[in-house]
């Protein structure tokens, strides 16, 4: 189309934020990080290299996602525990924080629930912030890497992608069909990945993690949670991210309990007061 006279007056126009933050629930952070102190290991998993594995964490504790061995990305699905219709809702996270999430910003549930279910307590990555390409990392504009697109671009049938390790993890650990545990995968955070969105034409991409071993994310969790980590085929995602022969690391992840009391009285966040009569 041929370009308008007004061209760049209208891409000049100043954008506006759609969703000021300023107003949200901010965690206590001093809170949580005083009962960290003196929390005690209650579990641990690992993850195996193109696998993923469930955990539970009861609402008040604390879990930790370490990278060990070498350079490794996640994909990170959380649900409530009691009520799996209740899940991370990758999408307003995005909106409310930005694309990427780090220290002191939230997974929030889907609707009607909406309200913080994991809060980012510590990020060893938070020194990345924004390199020249876009990028950074712990993404929630990506979904997971899926056999669906996969055959669909490259008619591939590959079996050990994110969203497929996901599935099996939560058949095995909720004793249901694959058929009944697909549904319940939804988008992630993308643990450790660096992505960002290129600036010609507006792609998706990721390059190499910056984690190394030992970095880790550590959450407090804000409800009863059911979790699912896949350790991503791709490895540190530097190339390609559904691949058999990128080279991949197992990823720990750690449950603490705080002290009875340490929390004083602090209490699962509420979910979401609209009255859901939605104009009628």
């Amino acid at each position: 189309m041929t370009e308008p006279t007004d061209a760049a007056v209208r891409r000049a126009v100043k954008p506006v934020i759609c969703y000021p933050n300023d107003t949200l629930p901010v965690p206590d952070l001093d809170l949580y990080r005083a009962a960290r102190e003196a929390a005690r290991k209650v579990d641990e998993v690992m993850v195996p290299p193109r696998e993923a594995a469930c955990f539970r964490v009861a609402a008040g504790q604390f879990f930790r996602i370490t990278s060990v061995e070498g350079p490794q990305v996640g994909d990170l699905n959380l649900w409530n525990a009691q009520d799996l219709s209740e899940r991370f809702y990758s999408g307003k996270a995005r909106a409310l924080h930005g694309t990427h999430l780090t220290t002191g910003e939230r997974m929030w549930s889907g609707f009607p629930y909406l309200r913080p279910i994991a809060t980012i307590l510590e990020d060893t990555l938070d020194w990345y912030g924004i390199d020249e390409y876009g990028g950074s990392v712990h993404d929630v504009i990506g979904t997971r890497c899926d056999p669906y697109t996969g055959n669909l671009l490259a008619g591939s049938q590959y079996h050990h992608c994110c969203h497929s390790n996901l599935i099996r993890a939560v058949a095995d650990e909720l004793d249901v069909s694959l058929e009944e545990a697909e549904p319940l995968v939804h988008d992630v955070l993308n643990v450790f990945m660096c992505t960002g969105f290129t600036r010609d034409t507006g792609q998706y991409f990721m390059k190499a993690s910056p984690v190394r071993p030992g970095d880790y994310l550590e959450f407090f969790a804000e409800i009863d949670l059911l979790g699912a980590l896949s350790a991503c085929p791709g490895g540190d995602c530097s190339a390609e991210h559904s691949s058999d022969t990128a080279a991949c690391y197992p990823l720990k992840v750690e449950v603490f309990a705080p002290e009875e009391g340490a929390l004083g009285d602090w209490v699962s966040p509420p979910v979401n007061r609209y009255d859901r009569t939605h104009g009628r």
